[in-house]
Order: C-alpha cells, then structure tokens, then sequence
C-alpha cells in the first residue's frame, strides 16, 4: 500500500511539477501527516523537493527525475534483477535509473559485489554503500547523462572479463532488437557485452511499444530481460522464439 501510494505521489508530481501537499493527501484519501512523511523519504532520496507546503519535481534534465518516473515498477525490476547476482561477484551496470536501482538494491542487500561501470551517476548513488567496490571507467564525458564512452572507454572494458552485464535500453524492434538513442553509448553498450558472459536488459515495458535512433543489440546478443507485466504475449513470444529469457517483476 505504502509503495503504491509513493509511486502515485511521483507520477503526480512528475506529471504536474509542482502539487500542494494538502492536495496529495485529499487525492490519495490520507492525513497530510502521513503525505509529508512520504515526501521527505522521497526527498533524501533526491526524488523530488518540498517547498512551503509543496511538492515539487526536480529538474527534469537530471537523472534524479528520472528516477522518479515510474520508480515503484523500475525498483521492483532492479529487485528481480538483484536476485541473480551472487556476493563476491565483479558486475557491469551500464547507465540509466533501472541501472542505478539495481546498484542501490545490491548495496541494501549487503552483498559483497565490484560494479564495473560507465556512469559517474551510479558511481556516486551507492557511494555510502561499503560492501559495493566500484571500477568507475574513464573516457570521454558526457555531463548530460553522467558517462563515459568513446576508445577510451572500449580499451578499459577490453581488460575486462565478467559472467554478468546489465544494460538499460531505449526502444524495442522485433527484426533489429533493441535501441539507444545516443550512438557512443550504443557503441558502450556493444562492447561491454562482447566483455560478459551472460546479457541482461533491464526496461520497464513501454520501451518494447517503439524504437529509437541508434541501434544497440539484436537479440542474439541478450540472454534475458527483467521487466514489467505491461509487455505484451506477442512481444514475450518472440524474445522466447530468440532463446531470451523474459522475467517479469509484479507490481506490489
């Protein structure tokens, strides 16, 4: 219930940018008590802000409010995800929310894990965590989304050999797989999976409804994807056709 009521307080305040907490609480039938106390876990988790009695979103150009967009589903994704990561493992989590997630679980579940990564984002998320040891690659910067690509970046990864690798994506096409829409991070993307034995997609299942610019992997080149019941039978069967292994994280 408590999540639910969270991830309804995000949806709002993403699609309004700013509610008043009184308004909050009459839409979701709670005390503003009880809204107030649900803004401010939101807030330390950089979710949003408050502000004299309102709720507001934050800059829309950062991650954070990325984040913010449909966190309740992306969380339970990076919970499945978790789930097959053992402790003492070495990792790669590429970039995006889902991704940041899925580090920030495995730094609450206490495992003992090295995360290999392109995002200074996720590097810093789970810089509190003491059990998660992050190799933070270097290369070219791109300040809008906080990551490194570029030959730099693909001469690091080449020294690098690991079972798992995590990766967001942008767009779905049944003939061509799956889309990014930045060409160097595609590329990224292309190459930490040549450097991982086992290749997960990590989506919230809108993403399987269209494209996008770049193309990043076919399919024969995933092992599996954790999503959300949102994907459609049709879309299910044809990763299945492919040999992809589809999870599906249920809503609480």
């Amino acid at each position: 219930m408590v999540a639910k009521r969270i991830d309804r307080i995000l949806q709002r305040v993403t699609e309004a940018g700013q509610v008043e907490v009184n308004q909050l609480a009459k839409e979701l039938s709670v005390s503003q008590v009880t809204i107030r106390k649900d803004l401010t876990t939101l807030e330390e988790k950089g979710l949003l802000q408050r502000q004299h009695g309102v709720a507001i979103i934050n800059d829309p150009t950062d991650l954070r409010a990325r984040l913010a967009q449909n966190y309740e589903t992306k969380r339970q994704i990076a919970l499945l995800a978790a789930e097959s990561v053992k402790n003492q493992s070495t990792i790669m989590i590429e970039s995006g929310s889902t991704c940041a997630l899925l580090a920030e679980v495995l730094g609450q579940q206490g495992k003992r894990v090295t995360i290999i990564t392109i995002s200074s984002f996720i590097a810093d998320y789970v810089s509190d965590y003491p059990n998660i040891d992050v190799i933070l690659l270097g290369g070219n910067y791109q300040a809008a989304a906080q990551v490194v690509v570029g030959p730099l970046t693909k001469a690091m990864l080449s020294q690098f050999q690991v079972t798992q690798c995590f990766v967001g994506t942008d767009g779905y096409s049944p003939k061509a797989g799956f889309f990014g829409n930045d060409l160097m991070r595609s590329e990224i993307v292309q190459t930490m999976a040549q450097h991982a034995d086992h290749v997960t997609i990590l989506t919230d299942s809108q993403k399987f409804k269209r494209t996008s610019l770049v193309h990043q992997l076919s399919v024969d080149e995933v092992d599996a994807v954790v999503t959300d019941d949102g994907i459609t039978p049709e879309v299910k069967q044809q990763l299945a056709d492919q040999h992809v292994t589809v999870e599906i994280a249920k809503a609480k």
